[in-house]
């Protein structure tokens, strides 16, 4: 399933099987180069980051296009030109040992950054180690996956901060051996386990019981839609009568006072507005205040965020709510690409709202009928069509990281990979750091 990562994982001793890149070797050819990003959550079932490849979608093997270093090459190209520093959310780049020379490396924005090391074949243990303080110093922080044969691995693992594990295609007697191997040996610094290609929640109890503390898979994708409740958190009934008021003809004291009738949402709305993420010049410390200084439209904007946040939110609850703003600021940062001089809410609430059959455990149909959208929104949600259909097409294709439908979505918005890849991480870089001031 992630054929990029099963390469890295797929050899002990090295790297796949291919030629060592030399002056001679072919450029990597980054036309159909896509940015794919993988959530990883921490032992709380909180979303702490994204695990970063890149992959390419033409119909040959990785492999037959260009050599791992090549690849890495472009990918942490594609990293240092995002605008975005990494704020509360880790990234996560496996790259191979081969790669940590690479200049591009020294570009990169140290904060929260975790390079995953693939030990090649005939890594030397002297470079690697002293490469990797290197990094420390700058602030970016290491890993090394699991090759016990790799004559570098012994040392390595006592210098980096993450030991990785593919937990998919190990049995649980080598998971549990490695993380107490860890643990024993790792003396000199303390060594965080990530269990990478976690499928299913057994493994990922399995995998808390003996240790872990990061987790990447299929597990919360397979955990999505498992409340049973209708709605979920109670205060959706009450942001979603607020929507109504604001985007109708209600007057500004009649929408404070629907705002009032619970405080936990009131305090909520408050600390989201005066937080970074929103960027306003001025503290706002009422309601009311809030709603001259932002107007009804902006305010439409940050209820519509606020209906994703989750109280005791479980493992598909983070990945919805991530989905979701990711979809919505994916579509606005194209919208500015595509549609300069134009506003481009309306974009970022297609995105959102089209999460909301998933968030209210009701038809999106039904949903939006209680709610006043402009008609480019309702076509683009109910029947694909209209201005706003090719960016919402391009946003479900990222997430899904279906490389076919990216090329062809992308294609017919007329957008090229790399603006996708690009507004992918900044769209990344904003949901990270929105659901921080939620709890």
């Amino acid at each position: 399933m992630f054929n990029g990562l099963k390469k890295l994982f797929r050899n002990e001793s090295g790297p796949p099987d291919a030629v060592q890149a030399t002056s001679t070797t072919p450029e990597v050819v980054t036309t159909n180069l896509f940015l794919r990003r993988d959530a990883v959550f921490d032992h709380n079932n909180r979303l702490s980051g994204h695990l970063f490849t890149l992959q390419d979608s033409s119909t040959l093997a990785d492999a037959e296009i260009a050599q791992q270093r090549q690849l890495d090459q472009t990918l942490l190209e594609t990293l240092t030109t995002s605008r975005d520093a990494w704020n509360t959310s880790l990234a996560f780049i496996p790259l191979s040992s081969e790669s940590l020379e690479l200049p591009a490396i020294d570009r990169l924005k140290p904060t929260n950054i975790v390079l995953l090391i693939q030990l090649a074949a005939d890594a030397e243990a002297d470079i690697v180690c002293e490469r990797i303080d290197q990094l420390h110093a700058r602030g970016i922080q290491t890993g090394v996956f699991r090759q016990p044969k790799n004559p570098a691995f012994a040392r390595v693992i006592q210098l980096v901060d993450y030991a990785a594990i593919d937990i998919g295609a190990n049995e649980a007697d080598t998971a549990r051996d490695f993380s107490a191997a860890v643990r024993a040996t790792a003396t000199e610094r303390p060594v965080r386990l990530f269990a990478c290609n976690v499928e299913t929640t057994d493994d990922l109890r399995f995998c808390r019981q003996w240790h872990y503390s990061n987790f990447h898979g299929k597990f919360a994708s397979k955990a999505s839609g498992t409340r049973s409740e209708s709605g979920g958190d109670p205060h959706k009934s009450l942001l979603l009568n607020i929507l109504r008021l604001v985007q109708g003809e209600a007057e500004t004291a009649e929408i404070a006072a629907a705002m009032k009738q619970d405080p936990l949402l009131s305090f909520r709305i408050l600390r989201y507005l005066n937080s970074p993420a929103l960027g306003l010049s001025h503290r706002i410390d009422s309601l009311a205040q809030a709603l001259v200084i932002l107007g009804r439209q902006r305010l439409t904007r940050w209820l519509s965020v606020l209906l994703f946040s989750v109280r005791e939110p479980q493992l598909g609850d983070w990945l919805l709510v991530e989905n979701a703003l990711t979809r919505g600021r994916l579509m606005e940062v194209l919208g500015e690409e595509l549609m300069p001089g134009v506003a481009h809410d309306p974009l970022f609430l297609t995105g959102i709202f089209s999460c909301l059959g998933n968030l209210l455990h009701r038809p999106l149909a039904e949903t939006l009928d209680d709610m006043l959208l402009a008609d480019d929104i309702k076509n683009a949600l109910l029947e694909r069509s209209g201005p706003y259909a090719p960016l919402l097409a391009v946003a479900e294709a990222c997430e899904d990281f279906d490389l076919a439908r990216m090329k062809n979505t992308a294609l017919a918005a007329g957008l090229a990979p790399n603006t996708v890849n690009r507004a992918l991480l900044s769209a990344t870089a904003w949901a990270s750091e929105v659901t921080e001031y939620w709890e």
